[in-house]
């Protein structure tokens, strides 16, 4: 740490320590993410709320990466072992164990990196549309004017709940006033500081040394630090942003839309750059870590969603939902689900058909309507083209599998495996009971329930012997038809019957009453 001036840190007057040029200068990123944020008003910590299929807080960690960030700690506090399981081991964690504020956030990551030499990135955790891009731009203007700590700006016509920036009469940055400490005068500023900085590492240490719970909030204020650098006159910058959609925050769930749709559309006009056609955009999802190859199509009310990878010449949709799965060029998928799946080039997937997960079709396969596969690999050339299961199983190449066709894989204990070999045939409306194997070229008949392995070329049969009696059918309908007018004499009869003896009782009801 450097050295005391009046009982605090030492902060050097006009120089900053440890400021190299760029390409020198290693950078470190603090993400602030201990925060509770009642106004999500939910149980889930704002931080891993989902946006375009990663959490919030994930977006950040994107964008510090992609402008060569090379440590990235998250404080956390609020269900920290929540946040730390959805954010990942791949950055460090430092705990705030009360919150106090944003200083004192910044402050429980100095054991981690009391020692930086290098630039500190400190970044709220609630800033999903932050671009590489803008952190790249900002961390060059910092390098280059060696400043002690260079802020991103931005320019609301309402900035209400944001902090406003603070200039001198020389256009600088004077300092950082909250918005509930701000005056009525101060409140009128529009340049507002959406917590996104950059500090030389040591200047960060020395000047949060001497911030003072001094404020409505009682807290450690974060944004004291940029007054106490302009005091001791270190250099303080500041890099406006170009669009301030880049740098909003999410607050509740209206924000958290807002900033998805934005994201969305961002996303959606990228691939459609790259040589997608997404034929309607406004009904059309795509996630953030989502690809699609040149000339695929995208149609309405279809879903790319996390970790989804689109080959080229595809057609997807309408009303197609992909998950996490892998899908080479020239596939086509007509209002289908597709979730941790493998699909090879040139399959036919659709209409309404679910592959489910550890589903793997090869080159040429063709998966038609009402078709549910899990657990299953279809070798190329396989089908499946109506009403059929394929559960934990293994079809070889150029098999066909008939319509109503199931293999029968679970015994209320444990799942078991059907292999079926290539080139084979499997009849409509056949049961293949598991463990079972049926060899290449071997031909399942129709209605056949199948409990024992068929051999190669081998025929398996398995269902009763029909027997046909001539005329039943005829003696049969007669048979009714005798029945129904005999029951129908019968009716009648009893109605008679039923109708004499209600005048019976009537006329001695009558007679009795008169007596």
């Amino acid at each position: 740490m450097p050295e005391l001036i009046d009982g605090s840190a030492q902060l050097k007057e006009g120089s900053v320590s440890g400021s190299t040029p760029e390409a020198q200068t290693p950078t470190a990123a603090i993400v602030l993410a201990a925060g509770r944020s009642t106004r999500m008003r939910s149980k889930m910590p704002k931080m891993l709320h989902p946006l375009c299929g990663l959490p919030m807080t994930a977006h950040v960690l994107r964008a510090c990466r992609s402008a060569g960030v090379q440590r990235i700690v998250v404080v956390v506090g609020y269900q920290a072992e929540a946040v730390k399981s959805g954010l990942g081991d791949d950055v460090e964690y430092a705990l705030q164990v009360e919150q106090k504020g944003t200083g004192d956030a910044v402050r429980a990551a100095e054991p981690l990196l009391g020692d930086w030499k290098g630039t500190i990135l400190v970044l709220a955790g609630d800033v999903p549309l932050l671009p590489g891009e803008t952190l790249t731009r900002l961390l060059e203007h910092h390098h280059r004017t060696r400043a002690a700590a260079t802020l991103l700006t931005a320019h609301l016509d309402d900035p209400t709940g944001y902090g406003r920036i603070v200039r001198g009469a020389d256009g600088r940055v004077a300092r950082i006033v909250e918005h509930k400490d701000a005056s009525e005068q101060e409140r009128e500023i529009k340049e507002w500081n959406p917590s996104l900085y950059a500090f030389d590492g040591p200047a960060l240490w020395a000047s949060l040394a001497q911030v003072k719970p001094v404020n409505a909030q009682g807290e450690y204020y974060l944004t004291d630090t940029i007054g106490l650098l302009v005091s001791a006159n270190a250099p303080v910058e500041a890099v406006q942003t170009s669009d301030a959609r880049d740098v909003l925050g999410v607050n509740n769930r209206v924000e958290l839309a807002h900033c998805a749709g934005i994201l969305q559309q961002r996303l959606l006009r990228s691939l459609m750059l790259s040589g997608v056609t997404i034929t309607d955009p406004n009904s059309t999802y795509v996630d953030a870590d989502v690809t699609v190859g040149q000339d695929s199509v995208i149609e309405p009310n279809s879903y790319l969603l996390r970790g989804t990878q689109i080959g080229e010449d595809c057609h997807i949709g309408p009303l197609a939902r992909l998950e996490n799965s892998r899908i080479g060029d020239r596939v086509r998928i007509l209002a289908s689900q597709v979730v941790d799946s493998l699909l090879e080039d040139d399959v036919r997937v659709g209409p309404f058909a679910n592959l489910r997960p550890g589903t793997h079709l090869g080159k040429k396969v063709k998966i038609g309507d009402f078709v549910e596969t899990k657990n299953a690999i279809l070798h190329a050339g396989a089908q499946a083209s109506h009403l059929a299961y394929i559960g934990d199983a293994e079809v070889g190449e150029c098999t066909n599998i008939g319509a109503g066709t199931i293999t029968c894989n679970y015994d209320g204990y444990r799942k078991r495996r059907t292999i079926i070999g290539k080139h084979a045939f499997i009849g409509s409306n056949s049961t293949l009971v598991a463990p079972v194997t049926v060899g290449d070229g071997a031909f399942i008949a129709a209605a056949s329930a199948i409990t024992v392995d068929v051999p190669a070329d081998a025929l398996g049969i398995a269902r009763c012997r029909p027997t046909i009696k001539e005329e039943w059918a005829a003696r049969y309908h007669a048979d009714q038809r005798n029945s129904s007018k005999d029951n129908s004499k019968d009716n009648s009869k009893d109605n008679s019957k039923e109708t004499t003896s209600q005048e019976t009782a009537a006329s001695t009801t009558a007679t009795d009453g008169t007596l």
